[in-house]
C-alpha cells in the first residue's frame, strides 16, 4: 500500500497537471458512473492529501475521496504540457517506482481506450489521469468531506503541505507553523493514552496519518524504540522525538519519491543506496543489524509484519518517566 508520502507526492501533481481546468470524469468501468456524472464538467480547485487519502475539490463544492489500498493506482499521460510521474500506486515493489511521462509536443491525440479496469478516469485538454483498483472511490459534499478527514489522526506531512501551497500564492507561514505545532501537540497526547504496544498503535490511522509498514518499523529502529513497548510507557520527550524523525523522513520520501531512511554513517559500501542500503530492518529479517551484531527479527503482528532489531531496541524494562 503506498505510505502518505506518494499520496502527498499525488496531490502534487493533481494540482500542477489539473489544477484550475475542467475536468471530463467518466467510470470506463462503468461502476463509478453515476457518482462521476456529479462532477463531470467541473473545474478542479484543490487537490489535498491527509494521510493515505487523496481529496479532490471541484468547483461545485463536491470532493472526490480515493484511497488507493492495496491495489489501487493512478496512471497519468497527456502532451509536452503534461508532466510529473507516469504511474502512482501499486502494482510495488519495495518502495516507489515513479517514472516521467514521455510524451511530447504535439503527440497528444487524446486519451487512449481504456486497458483493464478503470473505476474513474479524468481529463483535460492537455492530459489524463486512470484509476483502478482503489479501496474507496466516492464523490462526498464538502462536509462529508470533513467529516472523514476528521476521523484521520494528524499528518506528519501538514508542514509540507503547507510549504507547497506557499509556493503556489496560498497560505502563511505563521499557519504552517500554528498547524505543524497542533498536529505534534496532538499526536503526543493521543498517543500517551494508548495503552496498545506502540508498534501496533502507529499503524493505526486513527491515531497518525500516512504511516505504513516501513516508516513504523524504520521510524521505531531510528528511534531505538521497542515497539513491543506500551504507548504509554514512552515519554513525551521521546513520543515528540518520534514525531519530528517521523516528519523528516517522509519529508524525504515526498522529496526523492521512494522511502530512504539510512544515515549515511549506516550504509554499506556494497550495492546501490535503493533499494539496498535504504532501510534498517524492513525486509531485511535475518540479516545483521547495521548498528549492532544482532540480526533483524520478524513478527506477523495484527496481520502486518513487524521487522525490528532485538539489539537496538530492546525491551523496556519499567516505566519510563513522564
Amino acid at each position: 500500500m503506498p505510505e502518505g508520502h506518494s499520496v502527498h507526492r499525488l496531490a502534487r501533481q493533481f494540482d500542477d497537471v489539473f489544477g484550475g481546468q475542467v475536468l471530463a470524469v467518466s467510470s470506463p468501468q462503468g461502476r463509478f458512473a453515476p457518482a462521476a456524472k456529479l462532477i463531470n464538467g467541473q473545474q478542479l480547485i484543490s487537490a489535498q492529501a491527509h494521510g493515505k487519502q487523496l481529496f479532490l475539490g471541484f468547483g461545485n463544492e463536491l470532493v472526490l475521496r480515493v484511497h488507493l489500498g492495496l491495489y489501487g493506482a493512478w496512471s497519468f499521460g497527456g502532451d509536452g504540457h503534461f508532466s510529473g510521474a507516469s504511474s502512482i500506486g501499486a502494482p510495488r515493489r519495495v518502495g516507489e517506482s515513479e517514472q516521467a511521462g514521455t510524451a511530447e509536443s504535439g503527440a497528444y491525440a487524446g486519451p487512449p481506450e481504456p486497458v483493464g479496469q478503470v473505476r474513474a478516469r479524468l481529463v483535460s485538454e492537455h492530459g489524463w489521469a486512470d484509476l483502478r483498483g482503489p479501496t474507496a472511490c466516492e464523490v462526498l459534499t464538502e462536509d462529508q468531506a470533513a467529516t472523514a478527514r476528521a476521523k484521520l489522526g494528524p499528518d506528519p506531512l501538514l508542514g509540507a503541505a503547507g510549504e507547497f501551497n506557499l509556493a503556489k500564492g496560498r497560505g502563511s507561514l505563521e499557519r504552517i507553523a500554528s498547524d505543524a505545532a497542533e498536529a505534534k501537540r496532538e499526536f503526543v497526547a493521543r498517543l500517551g493514552r494508548k495503552k496498545t504496544p506502540i508498534g501496533t498503535a502507529l499503524m493505526d490511522q486513527a491515531l497518525l496519518a500516512g504511516v505504513g509498514n516501513i516508516y513504523r518499523a524504520e521510524a521505531l529502529f531510528r528511534g531505538r524504540i521497542d515497539p513491543f513497548m506500551t504507548c504509554r510507557d514512552l515519554s513525551t520527550l521521546r513520543a515528540a522525538a518520534l514525531w519530528e524523525d517521523i516528519v523528516e523522513i517522509m519529508n524525504d520520501g515526498v522529496r526523492e519519491g521512494k522511502i530512504i531512511t539510512t544515515r549515511v554513517e549506516d550504509r554499506s559500501d556494497v550495492g546501490p543506496l535503493w533499494p539496498d542500503n535504504a532501510y534498517y530492518t524492513y525486509q531485511r529479517q535475518h540479516q545483521q543489524c547495521r548498528c549492532c551484531d544482532a540480526r533483524i527479527a520478524l513478527m506477523e503482528v495484527a496481520g502486518r509484519k513487524l521487522y525490528w532489531c532485538p539489539g537496538c531496541q530492546r525491551k523496556a524494562r519499567k516505566r519510563i518517566s513522564r
